[in-house]
């Protein structure tokens, strides 16, 4: 586990306006606030490495991008006596981890991302830290476990003893008092589902929550949440940069959907798939136990069904996973009914999984529902599985000579509130960054990189046939879906290999920053 750089001394600062980007269209005040950039104004600047044979660096910002007079000092660690014996524990300046590691022999190397964990030499002293920590958006397995390992990471490891929690989400920076957390206050809240700081959507002010760390003198903040939540830390560091501020922002990513791009997975998607195995486990033995017994289960999966598919392919139980990726449709030859009653007369029963993203427009189309969104921007979502449940009873009730007994079963929020099974991951690095795996290795991933584009299941890949051929459920999709829904995989190297010959970086659009994940 590494902290934001522990490294330098409070150096005397140079002139504001050495330290303001002359580029910068919004810049500083006369009292050295800077205005905040207004939302879809900002676009956070790409750092690319090119070298041999197509390899190219996505690198993350560094305090001495914009602070060049830093000092550096010695990282505390290599007098901590657990790593004594440790043979290079500190991660070599140069190592990266690649985005993709099945090529062929004639393929470039790729996008590489700077690997994560304990430097040599730190920039902040461990007296001079003052951390801030806040939880946003919804509840995922693990938010206390991550909070309890910052604390006694920066405390026992780096010698931080002023660490503070902000409570209540982005808004807790201005609207509420900091939280004094220290190893012996978090000790057993791992065991606890949910987070002690409070959470919620919405808030996002960029002046007031900046203005809130230089008034505080708060030097690191870790930021947990989902990709709206980066959205929201990336603005927060652009700000904090434009005001010249030695302040690291480091964003930790949370989402129970596992749908934030790059990463191998986020925290607590292991123990959501393992709880939601329970639910489908309850509804086999329901359905089994009853004649031509249906049981429906819906999971998390706003607008990506990988706890849906994993589950399933855990299970090994369900006839039909139902995803928000893979459309569907009802009737007809071919249609989910058609499927339903095919697989009642086979086996007598059976068991689907849907997420609760799935059949949102076959739902609005049938009640003539208008769009809506919560605090964060986020689409509201109708109730598919009661929606779904109601469509399956009433199509039997024309066939009096086909009874059928269904249980519908929600889980939803009974899963997203538990405890860990295991610690999420270690942290560390630059400013500007999340932290997260990347084919089995920590890396600092660029803000843009994980909120451009959310993750979602590729239905042309073969994890998903694995789920087809799992539950013998028909695609309900036709070849043209299919040849529509085929991606580019060598998108992203594409875009940064014509950075780096001189083309121009997109702006990316940052409106929507509320903490909604």
């Amino acid at each position: 586990m590494e902290a934001v750089g522990v490294a330098p001394a409070p150096v005397a600062a140079p002139e504001k306006k050495k330290l303001l980007d002359l580029k910068d269209p919004f810049p500083a005040a006369a009292n050295g606030r800077a205005k905040a950039s207004p939302a879809g104004k900002w676009a956070m600047k790409k750092k690319l490495v090119g070298g041999d044979a197509g390899y190219v660096l996505e690198d993350v910002p560094h305090l001495t991008d914009y602070l060049p007079q830093l000092p550096t000092y010695p990282n505390p660690l290599q007098d901590n006596p657990a790593y004594s014996v440790v043979k290079q524990y500190f991660v070599n300046p140069d190592d990266t981890v690649t985005q993709k590691i099945v090529v062929h022999k004639t393929s470039a190397r790729g996008t590489h991302f700077r690997r994560a964990g304990p430097r040599q030499r730190v920039y902040f002293q461990s007296d001079e830290v003052n951390a801030a920590i806040v939880t946003c958006g919804g509840l995922c397995p693990g938010l206390n476990t991550v909070i309890r390992e910052l604390v006694c990471g920066l405390y026992d490891m780096y010698g931080v003893t002023s660490i503070v929690g902000i409570e209540g989400g982005y808004k807790g920076f201005y609207s509420k008092n900091t939280v004094p957390l220290t190893p012996k206050s978090v000790n057993d809240i791992h065991k606890r589902g949910g987070t002690v700081l409070g959470t919620s959507r919405g808030g996002h002010d960029t002046a007031k929550i900046v203005d809130c760390l230089q008034d505080r003198g708060i030097n690191q903040v870790y930021i947990i949440g989902g990709d709206g939540t980066q959205k929201g830390a990336s603005v927060i560091y652009e700000e904090v940069r434009r005001r010249g501020l030695k302040c690291s922002v480091v964003g930790i990513p949370k989402t129970i959907d596992n749908d934030i791009a790059v990463i191998d997975k986020s925290f607590g998607f292991d123990t959501a798939v393992e709880e939601a195995q329970r639910a489908i486990n309850a509804a086999h033995v329901e359905a089994e136990s009853a004649e031509n017994g249906i049981g429906v289960v819906k999971l998390m999966g706003r607008n990506s069904g990988f706890i849906a598919m994993y589950a399933t392919l855990a299970s090994r139980d369900v006839d039909c996973c139902l995803i928000p990726e893979s459309p569907f449709y009802l009737e007809g030859k071919g249609g989910l009914l058609e499927f339903i009653e095919k697989r009642l007369k086979d086996n007598g029963h059976m068991v689907i999984v849907v997420a609760e993203g799935a059949g949102q427009d076959l739902i609005a189309k049938s009640m003539n529902f208008v769009d809506t969104q919560d605090a964060s921007g986020n689409k509201l979502l109708l109730d598919v599985g009661l929606w779904l449940s109601q469509k399956i009873k009433d199509h039997f009730k024309k066939k009096p000579s086909f009874p059928i007994t269904l249980k519908y079963i929600d889980p939803t929020y009974m899963i997203r509130a538990v405890s860990p099974q295991r610690p999420p991951w270690c942290h560390g690095g630059y400013t500007g960054f999340t932290v997260a795996p990347v084919n089995g290795r920590h890396a600092y991933i660029p803000f843009y990189r994980i909120t451009e584009k959310q993750n979602k299941v590729v239905i042309t890949d073969r994890m998903w046939a694995r789920v087809l051929c799992s539950t013998n459920q028909p695609c309900f999709l036709s070849h043209e879906d299919v040849e529509n829904m085929k991606h580019d995989d060598d998108e992203h190297h594409l875009h940064n290999t014509q950075l780096l010959e001189g083309k121009s970086s997109p702006v990316k659009d940052a409106s929507k920053c509320n903490g909604t994940g």
